[in-house]
């Protein structure tokens, strides 16, 4: 059997937990950012965000101690803009994204926004279906967002966040995430 088969169902066994991000979670982060960014993001603006104040909001899913994934938001002007979201490709397709994007949704909420938005690569397909659960819809294109990779980004938004229907969207998939080994979500 390979490495990367034994990691996998030894991660599938642990409990994922989505927690505020702090310092002390910035190596685990940097890990992941470096392996999933061909431009990733410094150490200092990792820092310069936690510091930011109030209008910013960093989690991280944590599972028997390590960073699996880490998601970021920045309200401002009554709208929400998803600044990061990325998971270890060793924890991939386990919904820890959705996790993830769910607890930034519910943020965005409790914070009195009525839309979120984003960008992601115009090849990341995986992604923008992910965004379409959460009710994100395309908006426009940068052109060369990506400077590292001349890649274009798909602007995406998600409308009425402060709707009845919005909450009965985020509950649906709250309510169809696997159950976390342990039972707490």
């Amino acid at each position: 059997m390979t490495a990367v088969p034994h990691l996998r169902s030894e991660a599938s066994a642990l409990e994922v937990t989505i927690v505020p991000m702090r310092r002390r979670h910035l190596r685990g982060v940097s890990r992941i950012e470096g392996a999933v960014c061909p431009r990733p993001w410094s150490l200092g603006l990792f820092l310069s965000e936690l510091g930011a104040g109030a209008s910013r909001h960093y989690l991280v899913a944590r599972a028997g101690g390590s960073v699996v994934g880490y998601g970021g938001l920045m309200i401002g002007a009554g709208e929400g803009h998803v600044t990061t979201l990325a998971v270890d490709p060793a924890w991939q397709r386990r919904a820890v994204g959705t996790r993830l994007l769910l607890a930034l949704a519910r943020r965005g909420v409790d914070e009195g926004c009525s839309g979120l938005t984003l960008e992601v690569r115009m090849g990341n397909t995986g992604a923008q279906a992910l965004y379409r659960r959460f009710g994100f819809v395309p908006a426009g294109v940068r052109p060369g967002y990506y400077a590292e990779t001349d890649e274009d980004a798909l602007i995406m938004w998600a409308h009425d966040i402060d709707s009845p229907a919005y909450a009965e969207r985020l509950a649906s998939i709250d309510a169809h995430l696997p159950e976390p080994v342990g039972g707490r979500r």
